[in-house]
């Protein structure tokens, strides 16, 4: 994975919208525009532009074979897919999962709480000064996010209790992940011995 130099918040415009990513993969597999003011912004203009950076921002990042998955995979490979794109596209979110979720699931610790996010928060703060200048409204405001997209895809059963679920890759999925990059099956949790089982 590569590493980020500077963290993106502005996933704080929008949780998952699994649905509107959706609409964006069919529209870059039929080479179509999506009239974002209409779509995303009902009829306001800066609403429809600030979602529709953040859906190609996210769209943009994943392959021909993740954007088919999540245009017309079943629910749970489509959820994958645009976790996979939000994780691709902000750093912030990528590391909490691997350095935080993935390393409590590994060890059979299933839940986590605020202060392991806060921690984490803390931590990130030393490599990346700029986090400094974000307000206590901002800070906020991420967290809040974080965990309604993790909660909406699946990878905490809700916010409330933050109970860190298992992950079931199908194989049309894991080949997607593989084919690109197989530390990406890192935010789904998967263990380092089962990837280089999945990559053999």
């Amino acid at each position: 994975m590569p590493e980020t130099i500077k963290y993106d918040f502005s996933f704080t415009a929008t949780s998952l919208r699994l649905q509107e990513m959706i609409m964006y993969a069919n529209a870059r597999l039929n080479g179509q525009e999506i009239d974002y003011v209409r779509e995303l912004g009902k009829g306001k203009a800066a609403t429809g532009i600030r979602f529709n950076r953040e859906f190609l921002k996210r769209i943009g990042k994943l392959t021909d074979s993740q954007v088919a998955l999540l245009a017309k995979g079943d629910l749970v490979s489509q959820k994958q897919m645009a976790f996979l794109a939000v994780c691709k596209s902000y750093g912030f979110l990528r590391d909490f999962v691997v350095e935080v979720l993935r390393e409590k699931y590994l060890l059979f610790d299933h839940e986590f709480n605020d202060g392991e996010y806060i921690s984490f928060f803390r931590r990130k703060i030393d490599l990346h000064p700029d986090m400094e200048d974000l307000t206590e409204t901002t800070q906020k405001k991420i967290r809040q996010v974080s965990y309604k997209i993790l909660e909406q895809a699946g990878i905490i059963e809700n916010v409330k209790s933050k109970i860190i679920q298992p992950q079931l890759l199908d194989n049309k999925v894991t080949s997607a992940l593989v084919s690109d990059d197989p530390n990406w099956l890192k935010i789904f949790l998967i263990s380092d011995m089962d990837i280089n089982t999945m990559i053999k």
